[in-house]
């Protein structure tokens, strides 16, 4: 998996949880907030961990956040400094800002302003849980072990132009590939044959133990 480079302003749990996560997936992240407890706390899972004012445009501009894959800001119940913060961002060239909203007018406000995609923790798990009392899905009644995970993963290059009998996960890695994401054609290919023939535009489906998963994801 290629590393990714991002920035999390915004150190509350939200913004804690998805600058950790990255950082664990592999990637750089550099984490930003005013409050020095907070950065503290960070600073074991970050690349890079700032103490600053993020509506500060200029010192916004200094960390070439221009240059990474993407933004996320989570300035808590600020919905002002939220608004500036991504206002600067877009100003400043990020091409993907994803921005934390409090409600429907503060997402309009962020849309205006530059956001790419706007964040709504609360109503995204109201939805999920509705749709799975409405429409179950059948992966949430898989009992899986602790050591075991059901991730999605961007193929290693050693994959591309292999097929799964190529490949061989299951005796190599002991990772099953349980589905696939085509983007080029838009298709979704459930329990994949195994004359399949891996692109770079797809997006593996794994269930494996996590180590094992881990292998394959630091694959290159």
């Amino acid at each position: 998996m290629k590393t990714k480079r991002f920035a999390v302003i915004g150190l509350g749990k939200f913004g804690f949880n998805v600058a950790k996560t990255l950082f664990e997936e592999g990637h750089e992240v550099v984490a930003i907030d005013e409050n020095r407890g907070r950065v503290q706390d960070i600073d074991p899972f970050c690349t890079e961990a700032i103490v600053m004012d993020a509506s500060d445009k200029e010192k916004l501009k200094a960390l070439g956040l221009d240059e990474m894959n993407g933004v996320v800001v989570s300035a808590g119940e600020k919905i002002s400094n939220s608004i500036l913060i991504c206002l600067h961002l877009h100003e400043i060239g990020v091409k993907k800002i994803v921005v934390k909203a409090i409600d429907d007018d503060h997402e309009k406000i962020l849309k205006k302003v530059g956001a790419t995609e706007i964040i709504r923790p609360e109503m995204a798990m109201a939805i999920r849980v509705a749709q799975g009392l409405s429409k179950p899905n059948i992966l949430d009644f898989i009992p899986l072990a602790e050591d075991y995970s059901l991730l999605q993963v961007d193929p290693p290059r050693a994959f591309i132009g292999k097929s799964l009998m190529d490949l061989d996960l299951r005796a190599k890695y002991n990772v099953h590939i349980i589905a696939i994401k085509e983007y080029v054609p838009e298709n979704f290919v459930l329990v994949p044959p195994a004359n399949f023939v891996i692109k770079d535009s797809d997006v593996l489906i794994m269930l494996g133990k996590s180590q094992d998963i881990k292998r394959i994801r630091e694959l290159r």
